[in-house]
């Protein structure tokens, strides 16, 4: 079943609200007065699907940041709840402490066990503090590799789910030497010897994302992000104005649709319409099918052919020209 509307509108929603709101309202006079006004919702209704169907079949670079960012989107634990069993998360980098901006543990998938590395957000305020907005310090990412080399050691293959707008940049970060984290982390996974794949559920923002996406498949889902920078840094950086974020995602080619064309990314997964929040059990659905599609393809393929091909898909990316 779907859930209900969420009360927090985006900008280019508005219309739809209005509409919706309209509607109710005639709804409830029908009821409160026993009389038939289905001769004035009916034709409303109809324009409420047209102009649903015509916002989101046009949305702009910019308006799937903003669907992408969506407070009520489902998150990654949200996620391994409805397509995975007997999560056990797995707490540590076993050099410094625990990061709860990305999470880990064994599960079971399709009835295979797995090891799920997660980047999570928090949905109250508490949370978001506790979570660090989803931002992962040096101890996530190497509490990350912990368990993929573990997975590693025991034959588990590894998913992934990608949600963060980057890595965390404060001094105390920075100290303990994130760039570092990721960077190992990008080596090792590389060469990692069992089948991983990794999916944008959110925001996929900079070496934040990257440093657990170096996988054999990459997936998306339709309204998701990845990008090398946030739209905002990148409009202070090139506009001097962090307003010029719309033009900015435009010029990034961050869109799910765009990254597919560009062979960054493997697949995109539909999502319900109006955005996976809007039905998180469909999306959940549209989720585990992929995923099994292509965990059930790389299991297939020995060890060695799983790096080969790997190191193949990665230098495929990017146009460079030799002097």
């Amino acid at each position: 079943m779907a859930m209900e509307k969420p009360a927090y509108t985006l900008d280019f929603e508005k219309p739809l609200r209005d509409l919706s709101a309209q509607i109710d309202q005639l709804r409830q006079q029908a009821l409160e007065t026993n009389t038939n006004l289905s001769a004035q919702t009916e034709p409303l209704e109809r324009s409420l699907e047209e102009l649903r169907r015509g916002i989101y079949a046009g949305l702009t670079a910019w308006q799937r940041v903003q669907i992408a960012r969506h407070p009520k989107r489902p998150y990654a634990l949200d996620y391994v709840a409805q397509i995975c069993e007997g999560f056990q998360e797995l707490h540590g980098d076993r050099q410094f402490g625990d990061d709860r901006a990305l999470v880990g543990g064994t599960a079971f998938f399709d009835g295979a066990a797995v090891m799920i590395i997660a980047q999570q957000k928090g949905r109250e305020t508490k949370e978001k503090i506790a979570r660090n907005f989803g931002m992962a310090q040096p101890e996530g990412y190497r509490k990350a590799l912990r368990l993929m080399k573990m997975a590693e050691k025991f034959g588990l293959p590894v998913l992934a789910f990608i949600d963060t707008p980057g890595a965390y940049p404060g001094i105390e970060s920075e100290a303990r030497h994130v760039s570092e984290a990721i960077a190992v982390n990008l080596r090792e996974m590389a060469g990692l010897r069992v089948p991983s794949i990794s999916v944008v559920i959110g925001e996929g923002g900079s070496g934040g994302a990257l440093g657990i996406g170096v996988t054999d498949r990459v997936l998306i889902l339709e309204n998701s992000y990845y990008s090398v920078i946030s739209p905002e840094g990148c409009a202070a950086i090139l506009w001097k104005d962090a307003a010029a974020g719309p033009k900015a995602a435009a010029a990034l080619k961050l869109t799910a649709a765009e990254l597919e064309k560009l062979g960054v990314v493997d697949e995109v997964i539909p999502e319900p319409a109006g955005g996976a929040h809007h039905d998180p059990a469909q999306a959940a659905a549209a989720l585990r099918y992929t995923l099994q599609k292509h965990l059930n393809d790389l299991r297939a393929l020995p060890a060695e052919q799983l790096v080969e091909t790997r190191y193949a898909r990665y230098r495929r990316l990017g146009v460079y020209a030799e002097s």
